[in-house]
């Protein structure tokens, strides 16, 4: 009877190697039946040769000529028989192998469970496992493991081991796994993982009555990383980011990658206020050192939304949730901060959402307006061009600033149609003027940076110049310094659109990153003195030399200059005595509507300030 449940077991591991047990039995069925046929209708086996004979031989070619390696083992689980696919698949020979136990060649960190399911086995409980041992070149096979209790003698129990290798499964489940849970770049968790792990130390901590602190980081103006030097330095950053994360980390915090230049950590050591800025202080102390892009070196900010746990807190993406609003918050703020989650940003951020279908409802309904601000001559006090500002006529909010929509239309993506509209409203705008018979002059537009890097500004301006019939020298296009941060780029771009004959400026000179090197090789026409110089002239002298060198600086590289800002008498002075060719600001008008505007271009500054007092 022996002979007959092994070679069935056999046969079974051809039929179908995954069950084997199912397939055992109806090999034993088949071999039952067909030894019942045997006796009937074969000739009987001769005399001289045992009766199981035959079947022995069967069984032997169906051990040596196994796909899987099969091992007999005797009552200490040590090898008494092996087939050929034991040495092919573990590289061992038979004499390496023989009188040896199996486990001495299991991995270490299977040692202990493999030892309690052979016992198993040899108790008599047959038993299907997974495990891995070490071929003989020292890497690591898995291996799928059938383990059957036999009858070696009498009084000597054993097993055999059906071994069928999984290697190359095994590999293949765990690059899924990969995949599935960790960014392929940074070879950081990714937000699957993060979020698994959270559940798992949220369910912990409250056990323990511990908090857990969720941290979302996202790095300031990556876009523009990626714009002026393309993806490929982007991620060089992002990996050098990952890097230095971890050095921020415990053997109890967790680190991933979310998505795009956002990073989320969780703390379960930060318990209040304290220990986040304890937290904080460290992310940006690795922060602090330049990251080197090959030639460039860069110097990195970033925002950060914190949620600390509670007892109402319930799973990791509530907790998820509350840091990304605290961390829209802090970019609202002005980058480079931090907020931590309080119940008032639910509300904020609801608020968000509402403002960003206004906004889109804004665009259908042509809720925009213009108002413009004089640009005057600081010499004749004439008014030489004006900028154009939007204005959001909110049905039920009233005339609503753009410091309130322009961060968020910036970040949603809307900046684009707005900016589109604005262009096209002041072009129209000024050809009316024209067309009326005031005296024409240019009229400023400001490039968002998301218009300035588009496909074909070129084309998209031309077309609306086209569209309004107004002479392209009568259009100025205002951009900022950190749109030239990709040299090549802004000087293909500005020489683009100086073909088209329309002037352009640098907006807040003095507040971006500018080489002085470049600027000289950039086709424009003026720079605008940022504001916050202007402001302090009369009583920071830094800020007084600095308007003063500026100045002297643009008229050496025979560009035109204009202050914006000016609010008072000595601030004109200053700036008449330095040769300030332009001025702006409050001193003569602050924005206006279009009807106030052409009083002023009617009658003039003065007439039009003293018709107001």
């Amino acid at each position: 009877m022996g002979v007959y449940v092994v070679v069935a077991i056999c046969v079974s591991i051809f039929v179908k190697p995954y069950a084997p047990w199912i397939c055992l039995l109806g090999a034993l069925a088949l071999l039952y039946v067909l030894r019942a046929k045997n006796s009937l209708r074969q000739p009987p086996i001769p005399k001289e040769l045992p009766r199981d004979h035959a079947y022995l031989s069967v069984l032997d070619s169906l051990f040596e000529h196994n796909p899987n390696a099969i091992g007999i083992f005797n009552d200490e689980g040590k090898f008494i028989r092996m087939n050929q696919a034991v040495e092919s698949i573990l590289g061992y020979s038979v004499t390496d192998l023989m009188h040896q136990p199996f486990t001495g060649i299991v991995t270490e960190e299977q040692l202990e469970t493999t030892e309690w399911q052979l016992q198993q086995s040899r108790n008599g409980i047959p038993y299907t496992f997974d495990t891995s041992v070490l071929h003989q070149r020292g890497y690591r096979v898995d291996l799928h493991v059938t383990a059957v209790p036999v009858d070696i003698h009498h009084h000597s129990k054993g097993n055999i081991l059906i071994c069928q290798d999984i290697t190359e499964r095994k590999r293949g489940d765990e690059q899924v796994r990969y995949m599935a849970y960790y960014d392929d770049m940074t070879g950081l968790p990714n937000r699957r993982l993060f979020k698994d792990r959270l559940d798992e130390r949220l369910r912990l901590c409250k056990v323990e009555g511990h908090k857990v602190a969720v941290f979302y980081l996202d790095i300031d103006r990556f876009k523009l990383v990626n714009d002026s030097f393309g993806h490929d330095y982007g991620n060089m950053l992002l990996l050098q980011l990952a890097e230095r994360f971890t050095r921020c980390l415990t053997a109890e915090d967790f680190l991933a990658r979310t998505e795009g230049d956002e990073f989320a950590f969780y703390y379960s050591n930060v318990e209040d206020v304290n220990d986040v800025m304890t937290v904080i202080a460290e992310i940006n102390r690795v922060l602090e050192k330049p990251f080197l892009l090959e030639q460039y070196e860069l110097h990195v900010t970033a925002s950060i939304g914190v949620a600390i746990s509670s007892e109402d807190t319930g799973e990791a993406d509530e907790l998820m949730k509350y840091a990304d609003i605290a961390l829209a918050r802090a970019k609202e703020k002005g980058r480079n901060d931090f907020q931590i989650f309080n119940s008032d940003m639910k509300s904020v951020s609801i608020n968000r959402l509402r403002l960003e279908n206004e906004l889109r409802r804004a665009l259908v309904n042509e809720e925009f307006v213009l108002y413009y601000q004089p640009q005057v001559d600081i010499g004749s006090g004439r008014i030489v061009g004006v900028e154009a500002l939007i204005r959001w006529n909110h049905p039920d909010k009233g005339m609503v600033m753009p410091n309130h929509f322009i961060p968020l239309a910036e970040e949603s993506g809307l900046i684009v149609p707005i900016g589109e509209w604005v262009l096209r409203a002041a072009c129209k705008q000024n050809k009316t003027w024209q067309s009326e018979g005031y005296a024409p002059i240019p009229i400023s537009v400001n490039l968002s940076m998301r218009q300035f890097f588009q496909h074909n500004l070129k084309g998209k301006i031309r077309h609306v110049l086209e569209q309004t019939e107004l002479d392209p020298q009568y259009l100025e296009l205002e951009i900022t310094e950190s749109m030239t941060m990709d040299v090549d780029h802004a000087i293909q771009s500005l020489l683009e659109l100086k073909e088209l004959g329309v002037n352009v400026s640098i907006d807040d000179f003095g507040t971006g990153y500018s080489s002085l090197y470049y600027l000289k090789k950039f086709p424009i026409d003026k720079l605008k003195i940022d504001r916050s110089f202007v402001r302090d002239i009369m009583v920071d002298p830094n800020d007084a030399a600095i308007v003063a060198t500026i100045i002297a600086m643009t008229h050496h590289l025979n560009l035109k200059v204009i202050a914006e800002g000016v609010e008072t008498e000595d601030q004109l002075k200053f700036l008449y005595q330095n040769r300030c060719n332009e001025v702006q600001g409050y001193w003569f008008s602050p924005p206006v509507d279009r009807l106030e505007l052409e009083h002023m271009l009617r009658y003039g500054i003065s007439v039009a300030a003293a018709s107001r007092e």
